[in-house]
């Protein structure tokens, strides 16, 4: 069975100041997207499409040029603001991205296979790739469809230089997602973390919660759901020109309505990323690190053109 690799690049890096997407972090100038798509592959992935904005387009175009070779099917697909269920207009004062379930409507017409969701600017560890692509390959289906995402430690997700957001996950004893909690702002203040709920309300944290880092194994039943999520989300909250269909919140939204299942898989590996400008030392140290352990090639480029 073929299963797809989404990675979501059309966010416009306010925190970071620049299109962290192809940032270079290793030592043959590769970007933390590289090493996602190399991970997928060896999972098992046969294909990657990349939810661009346009204006992206001949850059991320010539990156995929010159980094993978002929065996792995790439496709773009790009997030607009227009895309807009019937009878909606765009609003005169919105002009960010709708946000990342948006995005992943994007490829509601490309991707027809299951498929798992990524951050173009984090990296997640090989294992959540082959634990995701075995849960799609086994996944039976049921009344509703079933989904699933690893899940982090909150402590081990936190960056230095400023509050992150954050999916606060409650799961059942069986690892089934029950509420997944949005909170933004998450920081650590005087040994307390903290943050903020997209309600405005405090939250207390203890740094042991399970956190999603938005990957997730999905299948093409999701689109229809999205779709009539996002008419209800324009209803009303359209006119917010902040406001984000983020696909967190949409998947809670189905799992507390019955209409989904998600399965939250425990990461057997670190994750880490590149929220603001000072977190890209430390990824271009831990990369480092990997390479040097044997981990990862010191050329990708080589490995995806045929020298494996």
């Amino acid at each position: 069975m073929n299963q797809t690799l989404v990675v979501l690049a059309a966010g416009l890096s306010t925190r970071y100041g620049g299109n962290k997407q192809l940032a270079s972090v290793g030592p043959s100038d590769e970007v933390l997207l590289d090493y996602a798509v190399y991970d997928a592959a060896r999972a098992g992935f046969t294909g990657v499409t990349f939810v661009i904005r346009q204006e992206l387009e001949r850059d991320f175009q010539e990156h995929v040029a010159l980094r993978f070779g002929t065996d792995l099917q790439v496709n773009f697909a790009y997030q607009e603001l227009l895309d807009l269920p019937e009878k909606f207009e765009l609003p005169d004062n919105r002009v960010k991205p709708w946000g990342t379930a948006h995005a992943i409507l994007a490829v509601r017409k490309m991707v027809g296979e299951p498929f798992v969701v990524i951050n173009a600017d984090d990296f997640y560890g090989r294992s959540a790739y082959v634990s995701l692509h075995d849960f799609l390959e086994h996944e039976q289906g049921s009344n509703a469809p079933q989904f699933a995402m690893i899940g982090y430690t909150l402590r081990e997700t936190l960056s230095e230089f400023g509050g992150v957001s954050r999916g606060i996950c409650k799961c059942d004893d069986r690892g089934f997602l029950e509420q997944l909690v949005e909170v933004k702002e998450i920081d650590v203040i005087n040994g307390k973390i903290s943050g903020v709920t997209t309600a405005g309300e405090g939250y207390s944290l203890q740094g042991h919660e399970t956190v999603s880092m938005n990957i997730w194994a999905l299948s093409p039943a999701v689109f229809p759901i999205l779709e009539k999520q996002f008419a209800g989300f324009l209803c009303e909250h359209g006119a917010d020109p902040d406001a984000e269909f983020l696909i967190s919140s949409a998947l809670n939204q189905q799992v507390t309505a019955s209409i989904a299942r998600l399965k939250v898989i425990a990461a057997a590996e670190n994750w880490f990323g590149m929220t603001f400008q000072a977190d890209r030392p430390n990824v271009i140290r831990k990369i480092a690190s990997l390479v040097e352990h044997g981990v990862y090639p010191e050329s990708l480029t080589s490995w995806f053109q045929g020298n494996r």
